[in-house]
């Protein structure tokens, strides 16, 4: 029964916290976390140190390796296929291929890491993820 009221009291304090910002709209349009409307980069991939609009701080985000990894699997699979197409079914000369696939790896990637890069800081912010501790378990005992 005192679970009962342990799990109600969590699932106020969760509606009290959300956000009224969808994570996936503020990565997918690579803004801030907390408004909206603020831009998340300064320089292409570099985040902010605060939002422009709010004031936010910025400083703690931290997307860690995550987004790199999903843009060089998405991307390697996306790249063989499409090198695969032009080299195979459509009989390209080997200097178009490698032109082509030059300019889609390059642009593809950087597009793809500013759109994961943004979804995983705005997923970081919007359920209140942090750096654990040591000896932080289970803190029902």
């Amino acid at each position: 029964m005192a679970g009962t009221a342990h799990n109600n009291n969590s699932e106020t304090d969760r509606e009290q916290h959300s956000r009224s910002v969808s994570p996936y709209k503020a990565g997918l349009h690579a803004r801030c976390p907390n408004c909206g409307e603020g831009p998340l980069f300064v320089n292409g991939l570099a985040v902010r140190d605060a939002c422009d609009v709010c004031g936010f701080d910025l400083s703690s985000a931290d997307p860690g390796d995550g987004a790199q990894v999903f843009v060089i699997l998405i991307m390697g699979a996306l790249s063989a296929l499409l090198g695969f197409i032009v080299m195979g079914a459509l009989r390209w000369p080997l200097w178009a291929v490698a032109v082509t696939l030059f300019t889609f790896i390059m642009l593809g990637s950087i597009w793809m890491l500013r759109v994961f890069k943004a979804l995983l800081i705005a997923l970081q912010f919007h359920h209140d993820a942090r750096q654990g501790t040591p000896g932080e378990g289970n803190r029902d005992e």
